[in-house]
């Protein structure tokens, strides 16, 4: 649950969010230039005393032009929901991107949806936003409007490190090549697989390391292999964190051919069948191998738990405190 409200069309936005501050933007990641424009629109509504609303779009405009595209979401919109309430939103519009939606000439997203719909008093969006069928709308084209319409537009500049443009491409080129440090540095935070415990194989508990099997879902696809991870699972209505080494790819050991997500949670025998698990990727310890046996699989297994203990206690010897 993102404790957020949520609606899906721009018909059904509720009185109380109409004539405050939207963001725009498809915020896949909610990584540090999202941050910056979430917190331009939140200052904004603070200072009129009015709500700030972000629009974004589901599904992902990409996954609806290329529908064969492959997984490659940075947060699926659970995720997404929470970080743009953790940054100031007050209600997401997650627009249904459909043939209907596509379709709409960029002057009627501006007409219906931005005023008819939500009443915007002020617009916030990055410097390469574009809107409307055959993206026919763009920043400038809304300050057009905002000046015709009467509301106000604030286009935010690139936001830079060294640079280099903080971007939603940057941060999945990075976990291709499992390099989730850089991906943290660019997200502000690790990254996260969120999804439900599904029933595996129980091949892990036979072996003497039971792990929990997460749903990948829409998430792209980090590099396969293993990693030292952050296991988050709610207890007594809070979530808690706990030391894991996952393993992602189709374990070729055994033979499997379709991609898994495995967490070793240390320490821990509860049941988790069902259940939602936040898994942050702290660090990169090996690609996936071929094991001559199930022995000499069990003995890396057992490696890189302690590679993984290891890495993990320095991580929060250097970076204190809830993550």
């Amino acid at each position: 649950m993102t404790g957020i409200p949520i609606i899906d069309h721009w018909h059904a936005v509720p009185e109380a969010w109409r004539g405050g501050v939207v963001a725009l933007g498809n915020f896949d990641g909610v990584h540090r230039g999202h941050q910056a424009l979430l917190a331009r629109a939140a200052g904004i509504a603070r200072a009129a005393g009015v709500p700030m609303t972000a629009l974004t779009f589901e599904p992902h405009p990409r996954a609806f032009f290329v529908p064969n595209t492959g997984p490659f979401r940075l947060t699926l919109l659970p995720a997404k929901a929470r970080l743009l309430a953790e940054h100031g939103a007050g209600a997401v519009l997650a627009q249904r991107f459909d043939a209907a939606f596509a379709a709409l000439p960029a002057d009627a997203f501006v007409r219906e949806v931005l005023v008819g719909g939500l009443g915007a008093r002020d617009v916030v969006c990055g410097y390469d936003f574009t809107f409307g069928a055959r993206r026919g709308g763009n920043a400038e084209r809304l300050r057009e409007a905002g000046a015709a319409m009467k509301f106000g537009v604030e286009v935010l500049d690139p936001v830079m490190r060294e640079g280099e443009i903080y971007s939603s491409t940057g941060i999945r080129e990075a976990l291709r090549l499992g390099m989730v440090e850089e991906a943290a540095d660019l997200l502000g935070r690790p990254w996260e697989i969120e999804g439900v415990v599904e029933q595996g194989d129980r091949r892990g508990r036979t072996i003497g390391f039971p792990t929990a099997n997460v749903a990948l879902g829409e998430h792209l696809r980090p590099r396969f292999g293993v990693y030292a991870v952050r296991a988050g699972i709610e207890a007594q209505g809070r979530l808690v964190w706990h030391d894991a080494v996952a393993n992602l790819g189709r374990r070729p050991t055994i033979g499997k051919l379709v991609e898994n997500f495995e967490v070793h949670v240390f320490d821990y025998d509860g049941d988790l069948y069902g259940r939602v698990l936040r898994v942050q990727l702290i660090d990169f310890i090996r690609s996936e191998m071929k094991f001559a046996g199930l022995d000499a699989l069990k003995a890396q297994i057992a490696a890189d738990g302690a590679a993984a203990r290891q890495i993990l206690a320095a991580a929060a010897r250097a970076h204190p405190g809830p993550f």
